[in-house]
This record gives structure tokens, C-alpha cells and sequence, in this order.
């Protein structure tokens, strides 16, 4: 008999990146029970609440056997942890460019618990399996734990539900059919493209140029601004991984 998974909805919220952040989670248990959990950190950023909200759920479930289904909408979370982590593990925490690996300690936690729960619950029946949900799209659970994050980083914590699904409210098996993460597309560039685009990051904004000029223009003279030249959309991809922006969150040039 096919044992149904745990749901699981996660997020992450943060003012001003960094700044005071909040993380919410919904479970729902094959036997019709929902748990919702929610947090706040006074300074934070929003890939460590993004991270913080999946480990809180794994943790949360570490003694409910099970298949799991996390739906999130970081492309930053299910693109580490299925693909990036293997190889800063390997090449001792460092990027394929050879910095520091953003958030190490959240990443480390992460794999902790994963491997944690392989190891309790062998084989397929507690595989953890990851599913992307576009942000603010009406996917009803990743709104309300949108909600919930937020609320937690206001320092307005949420009213947390407990209790049987039939009561929820919440129609949590409404999720898109499409949950693959999306990929970063590389641009149609000329043959000798060199430059792929120009990265420039002005207080919590980040924005993606396609002329040097264009990107000079925001952040001369502007204090603690930073700029990067990236040469393909994996070396712009890694550039912003060592940022912790994640790759929605960048905005073309006006």
C-alpha cells in the first residue's frame, strides 16, 4: 500500500535584507492533522529564513515517519540542497569560483537533518521531495505561510493553527500540476559574448545590467555598493548565490 505524504509549505520573510526576519511552516499528516510554526530573528536575511523555515519542518517531523513533500518558492533553497551543496561539501565549502559559501551553517544544518532522517527511516517510504510554487500566485498554502512569515517579521506573530484539517480553511491540497524549479535561461548572446551582464547591488536592491555604463551610473559614489561583472547565467547565477539574492529577486535596469 502507497503511504501518503507529509505535506509540508514553507517560507521565509525579511525588512530590508538583511533585517528583522520571520519563517512560517504548515504540516498536514496523513491522518488530517495540520500543525502551522512560525518565528522571528531580529537580524537575519531572507535566504536564512528561507532555510531556517525548511530545517524548522524537517526537525519538527524528525520522529513521524513518512514521505515528505516541501513545496517553497526559493529557487535558492531546492537548487542547493538538490544540486549546489554536493559540490561546496566537496571543494570544502567554497564555490566553484572559490569564495565563501553564503550561509554555510544553515546549508550544513540542512544536510544534517536530511541525513538524519535517511538514516531513521531507510528506503522510499520517508524520501523527502521538494516542489516549487511561484510566490504570491493563489497557491493557498504558500500564501498563508507567507502571511505567517511576515506577520513574524513585523514582531506581529500570527495566530498559529493547530488542530484537525477539516477546520483549517486553508485548502492545502490546491498546488499548480508544474513544480519544477525553474532554471536560470541562458541569453541569446552574440558568439564572442564575453559579458554576460552587469550585477550592481545598492542597499537590499540588486539589479541586472546589460551595459558597463548603465551599472557605473547606480553605484558611483554611492557608499557600500558593490558591482559585478558576470560572463555566462552560471557565472552570474554563482555570482549572486555568494550574495544570498536569489535569482526572482533581481530587477532589470530601469
Amino acid at each position: 500500500m502507497e503511504t501518503r505524504p507529509i505535506l509540508v509549505f514553507a517560507d521565509g520573510a525579511c525588512s530590508g535584507n538583511p533585517g528583522p526576519g520571520g519563517w512560517g511552516v504548515i504540516l498536514v499528516t496523513p491522518d488530517g492533522q495540520v500543525t502551522e510554526l512560525g518565528g522571528h530573528e531580529p537580524d537575519t536575511t531572507n535566504n536564512k529564513m528561507e532555510l531556517t523555515a525548511v530545517g524548522k519542518a524537517l526537525r519538527h517531523l524528525e520522529r513521524t515517519p513518512g514521505p515528505i513533500l516541501i513545496h517553497t518558492d526559493s529557487t535558492y533553497v531546492i537548487q542547493g540542497i538538490t544540486r549546489w551543496v554536493f559540490g561546496w561539501s566537496q571543494r570544502g565549502w567554497k564555490t566553484a569560483g572559490g569564495g565563501e559559501v553564503a550561509n554555510v551553517a544553515y546549508w550544513k544544518r540542512l544536510m544534517a537533518l536530511l541525513a538524519q532522517r535517511k538514516q531513521d527511516y531507510p528506503g522510499d517510504g520517508s524520501v523527502v521531495q521538494w516542489r516549487y510554487v511561484r510566490g504570491h500566485s493563489g497557491v493557498p498554502g504558500n500564501e498563508r505561510v507567507d502571511e505567517i512569515a511576515v506577520a513574524f517579521s513585523k514582531h506581529q506573530p500570527a495566530k498559529l493553527y493547530v488542530g484537525p484539517l477539516q477546520g483549517y480553511g486553508v485548502e492545502v491540497s490546491e498546488v499548480p500540476e508544474e513544480t519544477e524549479s525553474p532554471e536560470e535561461k541562458p541569453r541569446q548572446r552574440k558568439a564572442s559574448g564575453k559579458t554576460y551582464s552587469y550585477l550592481s547591488q545598492v542597499g537590499s536592491s540588486v539589479k541586472r545590467h546589460t551595459t558597463w555604463a548603465a551599472c557605473e551610473r547606480r553605484v558611483k559614489g554611492v557608499s557600500g555598493a558593490r558591482f559585478k561583472k558576470t560572463t555566462s547565467a552560471q557565472d552570474e547565477a554563482r555570482v549572486l548565490e555568494e550574495w544570498s539574492v536569489r535569482p526572482e529577486d533581481v530587477k532589470a535596469e530601469d
